[in-house]
């Protein structure tokens, strides 16, 4: 891709967050901002805040399962922090942090100055902490919901979880898929409407191109998961029967609905992750991508396919068989473009000069780690092996494998990727290294033992276990804190980098042209306009 400076367009819109004279005061600046790059920032900052607020959860329950009959906190509040961490991680941490880089970085990418919509950006952005706030309030207005992150009935009935816990759930989620619907949108008229002279759909950065799969699905299945929990709380306040059997309602529907969105939810947290690691694997491999064209549309295929394969969540509710086996040969279906991906990442890095750079080990970590947890998602695919391990350890394994070793580590490629063009400086390889290593060991020593608890029977999401189980889930828990602590690393070297990092050029990784982005031909960090002249690609 050739790209050229055109003066055919050299007007730079007024901006309007002072970046210019100290217009507004600095903190005002920020909370007020319509610039994608700086709402890109408060992202991740919101993003990792509710990390680390999930992490203590993390510390409370393993704390708890240390031994077999702890006492440590009651059955109640454990339930309470089960449910949390979970909905905390997946809507407060992981999907603001994928939505962060997706403001940071695919403007620049598509050669624009910024989203179409940066108004309706910000309100997305504001959005996510008030949703936070609503969701943790619950803690100090009678308790959290206890019914577990997926909120079936009857367990978030009135009758099984009474108070404002599930209620203040429900609100919450609002507010947050809200917030995403606004996103999405925003996102798909930008990619259609706002591209590069030249810059084609086939010529876009497979980063943009996960984008453009992960905004669809944020539009088209975030409004049924928002119908659900609404019939929901229409059940537990004005008396209707949607999921009450009492009534004539039937559960297993709040089940259909809730999952038509919650598993594209997995790959809204992972395809800009594969987009990430399409942009690292060749920047840090001195070649360009190889099977661009297959990676883009392996993209739609996990899009189209993910919204086709809800019920594999359901294998042991009884449903008809003949159903339940097209959504098993869907849900087979759907590794082989997972897999097109995997293959054409290594290929990229087979024959190329790979600099074993933060970004690139956690990169690397992700393919090896990820694909774990794709196996054993293909292992559940099997109606019969799914119904043996549904309801025990080797669910929180695979979706650990997936979500962590997966989305997380990812991400982390992306932070330290994108960190020094965020911040005009360098970060510390040595503390980068270092939160790899302790990251990717203690992960696999906290995670994958709980693949053994499930095949042995061990129930999740209960605050005691058989005394079979007692150590294994001792070293577990120590292996997550340990885990968990490591990640302050991040935090440190977020801090040299500000105040120590030495300052860095447009291109600080010196990037092969044939894997140099739009966003590596200005300044670190951008200016506010992004370009003076917009890009042409010829």
């Amino acid at each position: 891709m050739q790209v050229e400076n055109t003066h055919a367009a050299t007007n730079v819109p007024h901006h309007h967050d002072g970046h210019h004279g100290h217009e507004r005061h600095w903190l005002l600046s920020w909370l007020m901002t319509t610039d994608h790059k700086r709402i890109g920032i408060m992202y991740l900052w919101t993003s990792f805040i509710f990390f680390l607020i999930g992490g203590a959860m993390t510390f409370v329950i393993r704390a708890q399962l240390m031994s077999h009959q702890n006492t440590l906190v009651s059955p109640d509040f454990y339930n309470q922090m089960m449910t949390m961490h979970a909905t905390v991680m997946i809507f407060l941490a992981i999907i603001p942090a994928i939505t962060g880089f997706g403001n940071l970085a695919l403007p620049l990418h598509l050669g624009a100055r910024d989203v179409a919509f940066p108004r309706l950006n910000a309100l997305g952005f504001w959005l996510v902490p008030a949703g936070g706030l609503v969701v943790c309030s619950s803690f100090f207005l009678g308790g959290a919901s206890e019914n577990g992150w997926t909120a079936y009935p009857p367990l978030a009935s009135n009758q099984y979880s009474p108070g404002l816990g599930v209620d203040l759930w429900i609100f919450g989620l609002h507010l947050l898929g809200t917030s995403s619907i606004t996103g999405g949108l925003n996102f798909i008229v930008t990619i259609f409407n706002m591209r590069a002279p030249g810059l084609t759909l086939h010529k876009m950065s497979l980063f943009s191109w996960s984008w453009l799969v992960t905004s669809w699905l944020q539009v088209i299945a975030t409004p049924v998961l928002a119908g659900a929990i609404t019939m929901l709380l229409f059940d537990r306040n004005l008396g209707t029967s949607f999921f009450r059997p009492e009534n004539g309602g039937d559960p297993i529907l709040f089940q259909h609905l809730f999952w038509f969105y919650s598993h594209p939810a997995v790959y809204i947290m992972i395809l800009p992750v594969f987009g990430i690691v399409s942009q690292v694997v060749p920047a840090f491999s001195k070649k360009r991508i190889f099977g661009y064209l297959p990676i883009a549309y392996s993209s739609v295929a996990i899009g189209f396919f993910g919204l086709l394969v809800w019920a594999h969540h359901m294998f042991a509710t009884g449903l008809s068989p003949w159903f339940l086996t097209i959504f098993m040969l869907i849900t087979m279906a759907i590794a082989v473009p997972t897999g097109i991906k995997i293959f054409s990442w290594i290929a990229t890095m087979w024959g190329g000069i790979v600099d074993f750079t933060t970004p690139m080990l956690f990169c690397i970590g992700f393919i090896a780690f990820f694909t774990i947890g794709g196996l054993s998602g293909i292992m559940q695919s099997a109606i019969p092996f799914d119904i043996q391990v549904s309801g025990t350890y080797f669910i929180v394994a695979h979706i650990h494998y997936v979500l962590f070793a997966g989305s997380v580590m990812g991400l982390y490629a992306g932070l330290y990727y994108w960190l020094p063009k965020m911040s005009g400086r360098m970060y510390s390889e040595r503390l980068g290294q270092a939160h790899f290593w302790l990251t990717t060991i203690f992960m696999n020593f906290a995670f994958f033992p709980m693949h053994y608890l499930g095949l042995q029977g061990m129930p999740r999401r209960v605050a005691y276990y058989a005394p079979q189980f007692e150590q294994v889930n001792y070293w577990i828990s120590i292996s997550v804190f340990i885990l968990g602590t490591a990640q302050l690393l991040v935090i440190a070297n977020l801090i040299y980098t500000l105040k120590w990092g030495k300052k860095v050029e447009n291109d600080p990784w010196n990037h092969h042209p044939d894997t140099r982005t739009f966003e590596w031909e200005i300044s670190s960090p951008p200016p506010h306009y992004n370009f003076e002249t917009l890009p042409v690609v010829r």
